[in-house]
């Protein structure tokens, strides 16, 4: 009889990672009603998207361009993977390594467990669907087909790992606060996709639509055939000369962050889970001359301290940076969409105005609780109207330039000429009345802002929200009526060769609409500080 013990096989770890993924969501779930009615509704709207798609791929089965098709659609999933945990961190906890980097687990088989974990879900559920659906559009035979199953599994299982290598290699970045900067700001890069996506719907759209995406499925097709490079090749080479070997331990050079994640004695800690980073570069920068300079450049007492407080919130603070980027990317997006679908105006430069207006409104609301330090400061009408008067010089100290270099290209690239002028004098009327109705909504209806999540308003404060921004903008247009009326006038009378003096009457209208809403709105604001503090602190 063998005096050594036989070593017990250690339990397999990926029951107890499904498990973990199901209890996570399940919890989640319990959190709140709104919760759980949101995640069903878009998990039911997903499949069924899904679903349309796969049904449109079975029916293109036999084109001539559905293989086109298919090579760029299953790129497209690819690259959606390998983005989704930069833009969208927060959306599965099991992606996040550093909750795993203190338990006893050796790398092979937590790999396995983290891929097991990685399929199940919704997204890997409509991925498999789709890339079955593709497979189903170009596969002619029974080796095709066999061939095709052994894709859709390696599409799926690439997909999913592509997704946690790239979430644990960024995860440096991702606990940084510019990380989250970046996380925040995905909704404005899927917005723009979206809108990319709608453009070439429309191509498609028309007669022998499938053609065009020939060259792009071939040049797709040709990245993924291609050898190497050059650089890949240097790397393999120095890997070896340091002992390693890629692909050793069964885990292929794409799992490597997870491995990094998963051994804290890994001589290549890429992830900096060991070595978070620290405090003393963004001390370093915040003690740097930037904003010394800048406060140097802006108008002494209360006026030039409320904008630089106006321009930290803007700059640091992810909501109000996410804000910010919408307005100005959809501001200058809105004319290129028109342009691109043949239906450029010059008047769709009006989007910059409108877009940018409308951050004027909820002014208090991006303070939430950290309010009662500016309402502690509001003695007086007075004190209120200097604070509300440097909120809106802030925002005009970015939004007026922007305006013009909108309304200047959309003119130079679209056209015409001739009605720059009108459009100019416009844009700046419509953006001194939202000025004006923004700061009387922030007196009359405040609302929170959550500091977490991705929702900008508060539970409950939906309704006030809506009243604020669209009320607030039907009254701005009505507000800028006088300038139309007047661009009107000058049309039919004839005197086209007037139009030029809209721009210095807009500036001047502007200027005055503006100054006359926030005095307006200065008493309400001293009046209501209790009524504000209260309703930006939901959040």
């Amino acid at each position: 009889m063998s005096t050594h013990a036989t070593a017990a096989a250690p339990p397999s770890l990926v029951p107890v990672f499904v498990r973990l993924k199901l209890t996570l969501l399940r919890n989640g779930l319990r959190q709140s009603t709104g919760r759980t009615v949101a995640y069903v509704v878009s998990a039911v709207f997903g499949l069924l998207f899904t679903a349309g798609v796969v049904l449109g791929l079975v029916a293109l089965r036999g084109t001539a361009h559905a293989g086109a098709l298919t090579v760029i659609l299953t790129a497209l999933l690819t690259l959606g993977w390998a983005v989704m945990p930069l833009f969208f961190p927060s959306g599965d906890e099991t992606l996040d390594p550093t909750r795993l980097v203190m338990l006893p687990l050796r790398p092979r088989p937590l790999i396995g467990a983290l891929l097991a974990t990685s399929l199940v879900g919704v997204g890997p559920l409509g991925t498999l669907a789709v890339v079955t659906g593709a497979v189903v559009a170009v596969a002619d035979g029974t080796a095709a087909a066999l061939v095709g199953v052994l894709a859709v599994v390696l599409v799926v299982l690439v997909c999913v790992a592509l997704a946690r290598a790239v979430a644990t290699a960024s995860v440096r970045l991702l606990t940084s606060r510019r990380g989250r900067d970046l996380a925040v700001l995905g909704g404005l890069f899927v917005a723009l996709g979206f809108q990319g996506i709608n453009i070439v719907a429309q191509r498609l759209g028309g007669p022998d639509g499938l053609s065009v995406l020939e060259p792009l499925g071939g040049c797709c097709a040709g990245a993924a055939g291609r050898r190497p490079g050059r650089r890949r090749r240097r790397r393999a080479r120095r890997l070896r000369a340091r002992g390693g070997r890629p692909g050793t331990d069964g885990t292929g050079p794409g799992a490597a962050p997870v491995v990094v994640a998963a051994d804290p004695d890994h001589p290549d800690d890429r992830a900096g889970l060991l070595h978070p980073p620290g405090r003393g570069e963004d001390s370093a920068r915040r003690a740097g001359g930037e904003e010394r300079g800048l406060a140097r450049l802006l108008p002494g007492g209360r006026t030039g301290t409320v904008m630089l407080r106006t321009l930290r919130y803007a700059w640091r603070d992810p909501k109000s940076k996410m804000s910010w980027a919408m307005s100005l990317g959809f501001g200058l997006l809105v004319p290129i969409l028109y342009a691109a679908q043949g239906n450029g105006s010059i008047y769709t430069s009006f989007s910059a105005s409108a877009l940018l207006g409308l951050q004027m409104y909820n002014q208090f609301g991006q303070d939430t609780s950290a309010f009662w330090m500016v309402a502690s400061t509001i003695a007086t009408p007075r004190d209120a109207f200097e604070e509300l008067r440097a909120r809106a010089l802030t925002l005009a100290l970015v939004a007026v330039p922007y305006v013009t270099l909108v309304v200047v290209g959309t003119a130079a690239f679209i056209g015409p000429w001739s009605d720059f002028f009108q459009v100019y004098g416009l844009s700046l009327g419509l953006l001194g009345g939202l000025f004006a109705t923004g700061a009387m909504a922030s007196a009359l209806f405040p609302y929170s802002i959550p500091s977490d999540g991705n929702k900008s308003v508060a539970p409950g404060q939906a309704g006030i929200a809506w009243i604020s921004l669209f009320g607030g903008f039907l009254v701005a247009s009505v507000l800028a009526s006088p300038l139309l009326a007047l661009t009107v006038w000058l049309h039919v009378a004839g005197l086209q060769g007037l139009l030029w003096v809209l721009l210095p009457v807009g500036a001047a209208y502007a200027l005055g609409i503006a100054t006359l809403g926030l005095k307006l709105a200065a008493p309400r604001v001293a009046a209501r500080l209790p009524e504000i503090l209260a309703a930006v602190s939901k959040g």
